[in-house]
């Protein structure tokens, strides 16, 4: 807060909004008040060309910045981390500021980047070499045992390396074995965070590189479900073997991230109905980083994962509050879709998020056609019932 209040007095044109509220981006300020509700307020009467106005202003103002696209860029801060800048604006500001953000850079990259990296490798190494050894065992309760042992230390070597402080609310409510675990999605790190705290089956795409040299080991050793592309693209055979393995009340909860992609941390985007078809009881779990102390969002359209990494081993800290949640069952009456809603309504409740109905899938797909039409129908009738045209 020091720092940002010297960057605001240093700025040549002083922009107090800039820091205050993130939405007020110097371009364009939006109303918040949903389109229906301020229809009302305009002429009940025939259409008047003065009607246009506040329509061109919609317009502009989901061009310049929709609702969907913000979701998939790092949060706005309200006050500079040391670690990068708040705005474009802020460059050189004092000798003293500049001092402290150079032993800031000192200390992360020199001290704490070869040390995190040095846990990293040990922490993976040893999920290798473990969960192969452990594989090799025949199929019985010590197999099982041992490969929960090396989960839980592994991936709370790989927390240390990202000098992770993470705080565990409600634990009466953790998943149990049979169940299926539901969480927002923010970072490929999600999955160590949790398993920080207990042990899951992953559900996932089959990986090539490290990544599927880990893969091909820890599915030795733990039921994981790891999919080839085609097999994910086939919705029917994915949600046999989800079901299947619900079905055995022996094995580990599976964790799943129903966005299907990362978003940034202030959202959650719709949840996909296929992890809620398979029936079994939902364990909803609501995850929030504390971005003052380090990004957690991955942006995979900007960096590939070995940027990602670097960038998160050379901030601060990860810190992050975790939530458990109640178990949600599918009422009677109710689809998929509903109970998906359901589902994620009461994550964004609890972890402070934005609810938002769009897919993740926006990130990198452009919008389908059905979607298109059922918006301009939804306009349509909202001009219509409000007698904006005559």
């Amino acid at each position: 807060q020091w720092a940002t209040i010297r960057i605001e007095k240093g700025v040549k044109k002083p922009q107090p909004q800039m820091l205050k509220t993130p939405a007020a981006n110097g371009i364009i300020e939006r109303d918040e008040t949903p389109m229906e509700k301020e229809i009302t307020h305009l002429h009940q009467a025939d259409f008047e060309f003065s009607d246009i106005f506040y329509f061109c202003r919609k317009g502009f103002e989901a061009i310049v910045e929709d609702e969907v696209t913000q979701r998939f860029s790092s949060e706005e801060l309200v006050s500079w981390n040391l670690l990068t800048r708040t705005n474009v604006n802020f460059h050189y500001i004092s000798l003293r500021l500049t001092v402290v953000w150079v032993i800031g850079v000192i200390v992360r990259y020199c001290f704490l980047l070869p040390l995190r990296i040095t846990l990293a490798a040990i922490g993976i190494t040893s999920m290798i070499v473990g969960t192969t050894m452990v594989g090799q065992l025949p199929n019985s309760s010590v197999k099982n045992y041992l490969s929960e042992v090396v989960h839980l230390t592994c991936s709370r070597i790989l927390v240390r390396a990202l000098s992770g402080t993470i705080h565990y609310h409600n634990k009466e409510n953790k998943p149990q074995k049979g169940g299926i675990c539901v969480a927002n999605h923010t970072s490929p790190i999600d999955a160590i965070i949790l398993t920080n705290d207990g042990c899951y089956a992953m559900v996932g795409q089959v990986h090539g590189g490290l990544m599927g040299v880990i893969q091909r080991a820890t599915v030795k050793a733990c039921p994981h479900v790891w999919f080839e592309r085609s097999e994910i693209k086939d919705r029917h055979l994915v949600t046999k073997r989800l079901r299947e393995h619900v079905a055995d009340k022996s094995k580990l909860p599976i964790l799943i991230f129903p966005e299907g992609t990362c978003i940034n941390n202030t959202s959650v985007m719709m949840f996909k109905k296929g992890s809620f078809e398979i029936g079994g009881t939902i364990y909803p779990v609501a995850i929030k980083y504390d971005p003052q102390f380090g990004d957690a969002f991955w942006n995979s359209s900007k960096y590939n994962i070995v940027s990602y990494l670097l960038r998160i081993m050379t901030s601060w800290a990860i810190v992050c509050n975790v939530w458990y949640m109640p178990p949600m069952v599918r009422k009677e009456g109710e689809d998929a879709v509903q109970f998906a809603n359901r589902v994620k309504s009461a994550i964004a409740r609890q972890g402070g998020l934005t609810e938002l109905p769009w897919d993740g899938g926006l990130k990198r797909a452009k919008v389908k056609d059905s979607f298109r039409e059922e918006q301009q129908k939804n306009y349509s009738k909202m001009l219509v019932r409000n007698g904006s045209i005559g």
